[in-house]
């Protein structure tokens, strides 16, 4: 099985396919590497993809101190594994925990980025729901703890940004909820306490992102209410970012709506390659920010 070793000695299963530009993959909390299938088959036609799972999410290694997990580890893992899979400066695509992983890998690891693709990023950022979100971390990870796996998957009630897909995609919404149940509850109740709750919001990201002038996409389904609204701070915080909002979609737009979001992410990719990918002209800005 191809792992890569990240500087503090983690281990990291990736599987990659196909030759061409380098393009990253980042799970969400509760997918893994098997989240981007669709994009795999799709994008491997014309570039290197790699997807990886996160430290804490078999077969990747599961740390048991607590101190192995933070935002700050996880966006190094994504730079270690670039630089050790000698892929250059790549674009990077992540998915709600993974999105918030890219976003921040495009601020701390500027030089290796060439573009930030964010999908569903912004959970836990509105300040009125800030508290319910910390709250609601720290009681998943004792749930984690206490159940173990995957009885603790199976005693969560369905998420508001999974509604859309478990209707439209009973298939896929049985998938996700298998690929869950599989997880590691020790790997998922330390995610939870180290990165999810201690990362930085969308509000205080914000402005670092306007200063790395990175190509930035952001994407958010229209029923997922806890990111639209981040992804419209992005797109008036950053005049580099563009936005699309897939109608009648939840949280997972690459899994929800696969054929849609490859279209729209290649058509991103392909004019940021071709040197076409221009940020904002000012002129356009109604009201000054």
């Amino acid at each position: 099985m191809p792992y890569v070793t990240t500087r503090d000695g983690t281990r990291l299963y990736y599987e990659a396919a196909g030759r061409g530009t380098p393009l990253v993959f980042v799970h969400e909390f509760s997918g893994d590497y098997r989240s981007w299938e669709a994009q795999l088959r799709y994008f491997s036609r014309r570039y290197r993809c790699v997807a990886f799972n996160a430290r804490g999410y078999p077969p990747s290694d599961v740390p048991k101190a607590a101190a192995k997990y933070s935002q700050n580890i996880v966006v190094d893992d994504i730079a270690d594994l670039i630089k050790q899979l000698t892929l250059g400066k790549s674009h990077v695509v992540g998915c709600s925990m993974g999105a918030a992983s890219a976003l921040n890998f495009g601020v701390r690891h500027t030089a290796r980025a060439r573009s930030i693709t964010s999908v569903g990023a912004g959970a836990g950022s509105h300040p009125q729901l800030r508290k319910a979100f910390l709250l609601g971390a720290e009681a998943n990870a004792r749930r984690f703890e206490t159940l173990g796996m995957p009885r603790a998957a199976r005693a969560a009630s369905i998420a508001a940004g999974r509604v859309t897909q478990s209707l439209k995609d009973p298939r896929g919404y049985a998938e996700f909820q298998r690929y869950n149940e599989e997880h590691s509850a020790t790997g998922l109740a330390n995610t939870q306490r180290g990165v999810q709750a201690k990362r930085p919001t969308i509000y205080q990201l914000g402005p670092k992102l306007k200063k790395a002038r990175l190509p930035l996409f952001i994407i958010a389904g229209d029923e997922d209410d806890n990111c639209v609204e981040p992804g419209v701070f992005l797109k008036q915080t950053c005049p580099n970012a563009r936005l699309w909002i897939c109608p009648g979609t939840g949280h997972t737009v690459n899994t929800e709506e696969p054929a849609l979001f490859n279209l729209m992410l290649s058509e991103f990719l392909q004019q940021v390659d071709a040197g076409r990918w221009r940020p904002r002209d000012p002129r356009s800005v109604l009201l000054k920010r």
